[in-house]
């Protein structure tokens, strides 16, 4: 039953739905409550792979495979999360005070799966639901959201559950999205796998074209998705300045810079007098984009990972939080860039690859979530 009811808590939590995050919480006391270390292993693979279930499809989409090197790939992102919980959990005999040496080890295990190296497969962190139970308080919020998690692995669990219940549910009852910024505004692409990919003069033609039809009244920053402008160069440059040359726009797009050891997935801003790189990203995708081994065995290749660099950038007076794609998914960049005090969130996907999961509803429920609990603007663009 305590499988069963993690499956149904991952499933539920995550299902896109930013108000259904707060299920998400109910984990800690499945975990707790399981009997042995192996139920604990299976209470938790059980609530990763259910939150985590588009990836299999996500990949075979990606790499146009089957199924199986995706199942494949899902198996081995639980990994981390399952051993993490596996390891920290503790029979009740085994406690010296009541509850203190369980709440100690979940406490290292929430750690451990919000920062580097596990944290990087640190997906479905329950914490991601603190803006919904309680937004608008900020730091506090997240500590009254980790307070709750933390009494939920004890035998007062109840009693936590009825408090987030109480919250959640008020929450719900007067819910509304987070604003966008004035003079911002976000557009979505439908160009499927061929964004970014076409360097022709029409297609930054084509798409100088749409920037300008958005560029309505009033609007300072156009935001395009991940990878909206391909290969990020001094002639691509030159050609956007141009193209924007007589509008007082700023364009924030998602690019790639290339060199002899491999790449980085970027954040550029380009106006008719600039145009330089914003941002780069401080996690890319594992796997199929991150690929560290290529640089230990000296084969080069593989986006970098900049783990802690840039948490927030400015565009013209206005301080952001850049987060692209899978950054949108893990704990460590948001908070990160929280402690820099942004004042808008930008979030970019290119998620074409996920068509028939629910992986784009749920980047764009945890950035709502973060952007509530912070009372931060925010403004999406995402490719499909």
């Amino acid at each position: 039953m305590l499988i069963v009811a993690s499956v149904a808590c991952g499933s539920l939590g995550w299902s896109g739905n930013v108000l259904a995050l707060p299920v998400a919480m109910l984990f800690p006391a499945l975990w707790a409550m399981s009997p042995s270390r192996a139920v604990a292993a299976l209470v938790s693979a059980g609530y990763f792979l259910a939150a985590s279930r588009g990836l299999p499809l996500g990949v075979a989409n990606f790499y146009s495979a089957d199924l199986w090197p995706g199942f494949l790939l899902w198996f081995a992102a639980s990994l981390s999360f399952v051993a993490v919980h596996a390891v920290a959990w503790r029979r009740k005999a085994e406690e010296g005070r009541p509850g203190i040496r369980r709440v100690v080890c979940y406490l290292g295990a929430a750690v451990l799966m919000g920062l580097p190296p596990f944290g990087i497969t640190g997906w479905a962190h329950p914490l991601t639901a603190a803006g919904v139970v309680f937004p608008g308080w900020g730091w506090w919020g997240l500590a009254a959201a980790a307070a709750g998690l933390l009494v939920m692995v004890t035998r007062f669990w109840p009693a936590a559950a009825i408090g987030l219940g109480g919250f959640w549910l008020w929450s719900a009852a007067t819910w509304t999205g987070p604003n966008l910024p004035e003079g911002w505004r976000g557009v979505d692409l439908e160009y499927g796998q061929m964004l970014g990919r076409d360097g022709a003069l029409e297609y930054h033609s084509d798409l100088i074209a749409t920037v300008r039809k958005a560029a309505g009244k009033g609007t300072r920053v156009v935001v395009l998705p991940e990878s909206a402008l391909g290969f990020w160069t001094p002639t691509v440059a030159r050609l956007w300045r141009e193209g924007l040359n007589g509008g007082d726009v700023t364009v924030v797009a998602g690019a790639a810079v290339i060199d002899a050891q491999g790449y980085d997935n970027v954040i550029v801003a380009v106006g008719s007098r600039a145009g330089d790189i914003l941002y780069k990203e401080r996690m890319p995708v594992p796997v199929s984009m991150w690929q560290p081994w290529l640089r230990w065995t000296g084969q080069g290749g593989g986006a970098r990972a900049h783990l802690f660099a840039n948490p927030v950038v400015e565009v013209g007076t206005t301080r952001i939080a850049p987060l692209i794609c899978y950054e949108q998914l893990i704990l460590w960049p948001v908070l990160q860039s929280m402690l820099h005090s942004p004042g808008v969130i930008v979030a970019t996907g290119n998620g074409w690859w996920t068509e028939g999961t629910s992986i784009v509803a749920i980047q764009k429920a945890s950035v709502t979530a973060w952007a509530k609990l912070f009372e931060l603007p925010v403004v999406m663009a995402f490719n499909t």
